[in-house]
């Protein structure tokens, strides 16, 4: 039901008018959203949120902004297609503050995606002593220039004139070439010394003995191919692992021809291991070992730029501290010639602690930031920003937030709100829809089943609505009355991953176990650092899920192989017929469903495969059928309608439906199996990677922030779920803020006090309840409040 806006919203300059929107699963939406207020979407997961603010609305936003620049400029930025909607009115720029990882670019830091780093260098260039240059002198991504590197040039009357002197340019350390670790190879991982080149020596992935790769070696003429490798001379076995890069003939074709360590540190160790195919990152893993450069210790910087110092301090010192800490080192710096500049930098230090990153330090990989971590990183750059009547969107905020840190992420979203901004805001937590102005909740459930506006209002009257979320929306969990005997002990002893310090700690086994504690208390070293990668445990963590464009929950769980083949076996053909990324594609599109057309500098454009018209197979393919539907069709069916035709009659494969069945058993029944996994939520992704792992034969299942993306009707579910798996002889070890999982458990293991150096103590052991009646930590006192209504 569409409800008309409040009065005090209805001018039509104060309003994003939304008319006929149709992008996924929205059914013709249609609705004004106030400007200058704080919307919050609410919904499960699926029901159109991301597809109405994300998809949409934003969308559109950005596509109009890009159309504002020069065509060339155009051609460098990313093509966005134009959403199916009939009318947007009153947009305003949008600034999308999502939880996409940072950007693993082995250079990018906390300090480097923020102003930080830029701001540190430049109070060091001015107050740092012995002074060695300009700000550059301090950036471990530019390289330092020795010599006496000065530039010259030639004037009118024939003299010449000194420009500068730059003998040390930048701050880069010259032995890591500011990567801050050094890799040592395994050259045994890289060939069998008692094969020939043609007999297959070298084994690193992609090196096949007749394959092009190989091939520029045994044909280069710097060695018999025929010989096995531990018979080359020191100079062939030095041209095949290290010859610099020389131009070579193969079969008349100049190449070029570089040794094998060379060629792998250019294609396999300049890239980000979370991107790698799994069979690469596991040769990398086997043949490679990082370890911190010897001359920098890691800091990146070179000797001069680590020599200077400000109030007892290099620049290295700085980023490595916590940033909790380096604020206050800030505050005590007192130089009037520098005030403007230390009042910008406190100021953003600051915001890193009031936004509850304050257990960060600049120097942290940008990559190994959590979601949350990272969406919070981001924000940090609008908080104060001089832009006003900016639409600003957020997915989930509160994701990887204890319930004591929900309040100030409320905080900071009342005061963007405040400057004159309009916020939507994506979200499931109560205490984060409290807030709103204007709440939109759409439905009435996932999917196909989704899709509509089912209520528009105040948050009191979504209380009063007949909606899932409205009647969800005050739900308690309620303590335990028993709680499970453990059947052992998994011991940890010593653990100092990270911010932990020396913990010792026995977490129980055959029960539910709770991991709590505030963000950056240390929840996440302790497990992952000490009980994940142990024999018999499986991981589920937020990891992004890897997979071409082409990738479905029908590949990535393998339940295609069985469709395919009880395709084929049903019509006598061949089951390579049924894949859209083999001999079944469409000849047009080549299996993709779309036509995606270059236009050069102007940004490229996806049409819908006219002769397919976006089912991906030839034809001739779709005339096979498997209990009446050919193979389109039941890629385009959700799970819980493949649940039902996958369990009897001819169409019956035992295989797909045990895996459909995982997946409706945690939350995703309305999925599309054959929907790309590039229109998946992050929540959708990590649910579909526990059903995967759900098959995997380990005794210990350990599962972080599980809640993620679930609505509060949802969260019921997974209880359940991890019951099941609980009562079926598993031991489940949760790191979870969702207070309805921490009241379900049997054992709750609290992290704290605090954040970084503040955490990283076990501060609590025991039942729910007595955590409650304890109360002498965060956790147990926000549990306390919740558990009592």
């Amino acid at each position: 039901m569409t409800q008309q806006p409040a009065d005090h919203i209805a001018d039509s300059h104060d309003l994003i008018r939304v008319r006929g929107a149709r992008e996924n699963n929205l059914k013709n939406v249609s609705l004004d959203i106030p400007k200058r207020r704080l919307t919050v979407f609410t919904g499960v997961s699926g029901s159109g949120k991301s597809s109405l603010v994300f998809g949409t609305i934003a969308a559109e936003s950005q596509r109009m902004i890009n159309e504002t620049y020069p065509a060339f400029v155009q051609g460098f930025m990313a093509s966005l297609a134009r959403p199916d909607v009939d009318r947007l009115e009153g947009l305003t720029t949008a600034i999308i503050v999502d939880q996409e990882r940072l950007g693993s670019n082995s250079r990018s830091t906390v300090g480097t995606v923020t102003d930080a780093n830029a701001l540190l260098r430049i109070l060091f260039s001015r107050l740092g002593q012995p002074h060695i240059g300009s700000p550059q002198a301090f950036s471990f991504n530019i390289p330092s220039v020795h010599g006496s590197g000065a530039i010259t040039i030639e004037k009118g009357d024939g003299t010449t004139k000194v420009v500068r002197d730059f003998a040390q340019l930048g701050g880069m350390c010259p032995r890591c070439e500011g990567m801050g670790t050094v890799n040592d190879i395994d050259l045994t991982q890289l060939y069998d010394a008692s094969k020939s080149l043609n007999g297959g020596a070298i084994t690193i992935p992609g090196f096949t003995a007749d394959g092009w790769a190989t091939r520029m070696y045994s044909e280069s003429g710097f060695f018999d191919p025929d010989k096995p490798i531990r018979d080359f001379t020191d100079t062939e076995l030095h041209d095949l692992l290290y010859k610099e890069l020389v131009k070579v003939k193969i079969s008349g074709i100049n190449i070029s021809y570089e040794g094998l360590v060379p060629k792998i540190q250019k294609s396999m160790l300049s890239k980000d291991p979370d991107a790698m195919q799994p069979h690469i990152r596991a040769f990398v893993e086997r043949a490679v070992t990082f370890q911190p450069c010897p001359e920098c210790h890691g800091t990146r910087l070179n000797e001069g730029a680590r020599s200077s110092k400000v109030a007892g301090i290099s620049i290295a010192d700085a980023c490595a501290m916590q940033i909790s800490d380096l604020a206050a080192w800030a505050r005590g710096i007192d130089e009037p010639s520098a005030a403007p500049l230390l009042e910008t930098l406190r100021q953003l230090l600051d915001s890193f602690v009031d936004i509850g990153l304050g257990y960060l330090s600049l120097d942290r990989a940008s990559g190994t930031l959590s979601g949350g971590e990272a969406q919070r990183t981001k924000m940090i750059r609008h908080l104060r920003s001089a832009l006003t009547d900016v639409t600003y969107v957020f997915d989930e905020p509160t994701v990887g937030l204890h319930p004591h840190d929900i309040q100030r992420m409320n905080e900071l979203l009342v005061q963007l709100r405040d400057k004159g901004n309009t916020v939507l805001v994506v979200e499931h937590k109560p205490e984060a829809i409290a807030i709103a102005d204007h709440v939109v909740d759409l439905g009435p459930r996932a999917g196909s089943a989704g899709g509509e506006i089912v209520f528009e209002g105040t948050v009191d009257e979504l209380r009063r609505a007949d909606t899932l979320t409205g009647r969800h929306l005050d739900d308690r969990a309620h303590l335990k009355q028993t709680v499970r005997t453990p059947t052992g002990t998994l011991e940890i002893r010593g653990a100092s991953t990270h911010n932990l310090q020396n913990v010792d700690v026995d977490l129980p086994l055959g029960v539910l176990a709770v991991i709590t504690g505030v963000a950056g208390s240390g929840k996440s070293s302790l497990i992952h650092g000490s009980v994940s990668g142990r024999d018999g445990v499986v991981t589920v963590d937020q990891g992004a899920i890897r997979g071409s464009r082409r990738s479905n929950p029908a590949t990535y769980t393998g339940m295609l192989e069985p469709i395919r083949k009880a395709f084929a076996k049903a019509n006598g053909v061949k089951p390579a017929l049924f894949s859209a990324n083999s001999e079944g594609a469409c000849p047009n599109c080549n299996g993709a469903g779309f036509i995606y057309v270059d236009l050069g500098v102007m940004a490229g454009v996806e049409t819908l495969c006219e002769v397919c018209e976006g089912r991906r197979f030839d034809s001739s393919v779709l005339e096979y059928k498997l209990g009446g539907r050919d193979i389109s069709e039941v890629l385009a069916m959700p799970v819980s309608e493949a649940l039902t035709f996958f369990a009897e009659g001819e169409s019956r494969i035992p295989a797909a439906h045990a895996i459909l069945q995982r997946l409706s058993d945690v939350g995703l029944g309305y999925l599309g199996i054959g929907q790309p996994l590039s229109t998946l939520s992050g929540g959708e992704r990590q649910r579909l990677k526990l059903a995967v792992n759900m098959a995997e034969q380990g005794g210990i299942y350990v599962l972080d922030e599980p809640t993620t993306g679930l609505h509060l009707a949802d969260v019921e579910a997974l209880l359940g779920l991890l019951d099941r798996l609980v009562d079926s002889g598993k031991s489940v070890i949760v790191i979870e803020h969702h207070q309805a999982v921490m009241a379900h458990a049997d054992w709750i293991v609290d992290i704290g006090p605090g954040a970084g150096h503040d955490g990283g103590r076990v501060v609590f052991e025991g039942t729910p309840a007595e955590l409650v009646a304890d109360e002498s930590t965060l956790t147990g006192q926000h549990l306390a409040r919740y558990v009592g209504g």
